[in-house]
């Protein structure tokens, strides 16, 4: 498959992480999107590489793009510390366990949008949320999940939690 696709809400309060996330080949359009991420940048919306520690990029290689406005140095903290850590030991922690084959690290990218809540504040909660968003969005994109029956079976009964 060219593109693999994953999404997952974890959390709380202003700290609450939504990933939603793109998983393909370096020549396939989830290379072409990462490499448009970083190559087409704006004011508030920079996107970056996730790194587990500065010149220690996770693979497969993983852009991360903000899904809020960045407007101030705290909130790019947010994002360039307890956001780009989590989202990247969150890909490192899927190749170490089986999720994505290690074989396949070095051809593949993700492109993973991160939201953080203008509001946000604990950095403790942004890496722990983010982290687990991140492994779930993941391990469904790499799983095909959810399942169309699934879908199917439980769509007129769902409630989201913003438009109840």
């Amino acid at each position: 498959m060219s593109m693999y696709i994953g999404e997952s809400l974890v959390g709380e309060g202003n700290e609450i992480a939504h990933i939603d996330l793109l998983i393909g080949s370096k020549d396939g359009p989830v290379g072409t999107a990462f490499a448009n991420a970083l190559a087409n940048q704006s004011a508030g919306h920079t996107s970056l590489l996730a790194v587990i520690a500065p010149n220690v990029v996770c693979k497969p290689a993983t852009v991360m793009i903000t899904k809020v406005t960045i407007k101030g140095m705290a909130q790019a903290a947010q994002m360039f510390g307890p956001a780009q850590k989590a989202v990247a030991k969150a890909v490192a922690d899927s190749v170490a366990d089986g999720i994505i084959p290690a074989s396949q690290a070095d051809n593949l990218v993700i492109v993973c949008g991160v939201f953080i809540h203008p509001a946000a504040k604990d950095n403790a909660k942004i890496y722990e949320f983010n982290y687990a968003a991140t492994k779930e969005a993941i391990q469904r994109a790499m799983a095909g999940e959810p399942k169309i029956e699934a879908i199917l079976a439980q769509k007129d009964a769902l409630k989201h939690p913003i438009f109840e």
